[in-house]
């Protein structure tokens, strides 16, 4: 049989990883796939180095076009990244009939139906293994693994840069700007961490996984998303000494009304394995009615992680390119998702979940009796509470309130209310908790 020809777009820190792990285990992925896989041109706009990373062995050019358009060519490898020209390459390569693999998921989550109604009407794969979680295959999971399932929730810790922060300011007690600095001087953060800090890396992803497990158009503009930037090293405290750890998470649930779609930081009981994954690991625990929770766990970056995934990809593409588009694993899992494309994503004020509260509040009798009084009427309802003790000279004490699930728009009623008494000063710390067994 014929060789798969690849047209590789971009050699840095994923394309090289694909490139290392491909030459390295050839032959066995090609006894995988029934077939040899080859790069035959690549584009990169540093030429000189691209021709240095392959040994001159591989015709090199600058000109993405050039390959996308390349007659010889059966697969596009999409890495450039960003989703202008990176959209542009990908509808240009599929309007040329080619296969598409790409580690891009700010272009799948943006443009995602676009791209997969343009790939249906020609016939071709889009796959995007490598855009969720780096090395593990929770795409193929939730696609493939799980469809016996009604998939009830995903919780996932997508996001390596948040988790080395967090991880640190929990172990060490140190400040996010502070942990930040260290993030950037290991290369664990850009320089401009914005997409990773604020969530929006995350939310993308979730997006994706969102799609796929409930058979839903891609809607990125309805993910809700908080990062971690305005969090104090004093609640990853506070947390810890009440059992729990706080993680980034990406949250997607089906509920009556609707699915949750939403990222934000989240307090889990430390019992659970998802909040002992520390350092730049990535997690997923995925709900289904049948199996229960799953855990997939692994490296969510780095050039050889995302290697692996591009290739798994491509091995897809080399076994599957002659079967018809029925035959096909569906660009979300879903066939027909007519049933489930006009469901609901929810607002942030209609999502139910459980809540920590820290407030600073006056050192004297009534106080919490008032801040109860408040949650009662609102029909929220108090699991645990913790006062510490005012250092010397001090007439305020943080109290801590951790609630049983309510409404959010019920929350958000109550601490409009407690902020507004006389004996509590500033505004109050709300963050999210999740249980995640059942």
């Amino acid at each position: 049989m014929n060789s798969l020809k690849v047209g590789l777009l971009g050699i840095g820190t994923v394309g090289g990883g694909t490139y290392t792990v491909l030459k390295r285990n050839h032959e066995e992925i090609s006894l995988r796939a029934g077939r040899k896989i080859e790069i035959v041109k690549i584009a990169e706009r540093n030429v000189q180095r691209a021709k240095e990373l392959t040994d001159g062995q591989i015709e090199v050019t600058n000109d993405l076009f050039s390959v996308v358009t390349d007659p010889n060519i059966d697969v596009v490898v999409e890495l450039i990244g960003g989703y202008t020209l990176a959209k542009d390459v990908v509808l240009k390569a599929i309007e040329q009939g080619k296969h598409v693999v790409t580690a891009n998921k700010a272009l799948i989550a943006l443009h995602g139906n676009e791209i997969f109604e343009a790939a249906k009407s020609k016939g071709v794969i889009v796959a995007y293994e490598a855009a969720v979680a780096g090395g593990i295959p929770i795409i193929k999971a939730l696609r493939e693994g799980l469809v016996a399932n009604k998939i009830e929730w995903i919780a996932g810790i997508i996001n390596g840069t948040t988790n080395f922060i967090l991880t640190e300011m929990r172990e060490k007690g140190l400040a996010f700007a502070d942990v930040l600095g260290e993030a950037q001087r290991l290369g664990y953060a850009e320089a401009d961490p914005t997409f990773d800090v604020e969530g929006i890396d995350a939310a993308h992803k979730l997006m994706i996984m969102s799609a796929i497990g409930f058979g839903i158009p891609m809607q990125f503009d309805k993910v809700y998303t908080e990062g971690i930037t305005k969090l104090e090293s004093k609640d990853i405290r506070y947390a810890e000494e009440l059992g729990y750890r706080v993680k980034l998470l990406g949250i997607t649930k089906r509920s009556l009304n609707g699915i949750e779609l939403r990222v934000h930081p989240t307090l889990i009981p430390e019992k659970r394995l998802i909040a002992n994954v520390n350092g730049a690991m990535n997690a997923v625990v995925v709900k289904g009615d049948a199996v229960g929770p799953t855990l997939y766990y692994g490296a969510g970056a780095g050039a050889e992680p995302t290697g692996s995934a591009v290739i798994a990809d491509l091995v897809d593409v080399a076994r599957m390119q002659n079967a018809s588009v029925e035959q096909r694993v569906p660009y979300l899992a879903y066939h027909d998702s007519t049933s489930t494309a006009t469901t609901p994503i929810l607002p942030i004020d209609e999502i139910s979940s459980a809540y920590y509260l820290r407030m600073r509040a006056l050192d004297k009798p009534g106080v919490l009796a008032e801040v109860t009084k408040i949650l009662g009427d609102r029909q929220i309802s108090i699991d645990a509470m913790m006062q510490k003790e005012p250092q010397d000279g001090e007439t305020e004490a943080d109290i801590v309130i951790l609630t049983h699930i309510t409404v959010e728009k019920n929350m958000n009623s109550a601490i409009q209310a407690i902020e507004a008494l006389q004996a509590i000063d500033g505004k109050l710390v709300r963050l999210r908790m999740e249980e995640l067994n059942k």
